[in-house]
């Protein structure tokens, strides 16, 4: 996987050790909230966090083609 540091793409693996450990403890209480949701059932969280990215996924993939839209007809307007 990748990250955005600074101005730069870079590999996760080249991150400060400090910023991969923060998104570490991060996804780790969001786990542990999945979790306690579903009772300590580990199956149905993990579907249902994956669920939620997807859902989180699509919603950015159509605020994109939105704004991609709007770009595109400002510049159709500009040349009229």
């Amino acid at each position: 996987m990748h990250g955005i540091v600074g101005r730069r793409t870079v590999l996760r693996e080249d991150q400060p050790d400090a910023a991969v450990e923060v998104r570490r403890k991060e996804a780790e209480v969001i786990a542990e909230a999945y979790r306690n949701e579903h009772r300590g059932d580990d199956c149905a969280a993990l579907v249902t966090a994956i669920a939620d990215a997807l859902a989180d996924l699509a919603a950015a993939e159509e605020r994109a083609e939105a704004t991609r839209r709007q770009v595109s007809r400002g510049y159709v307007r500009g040349a009229a």
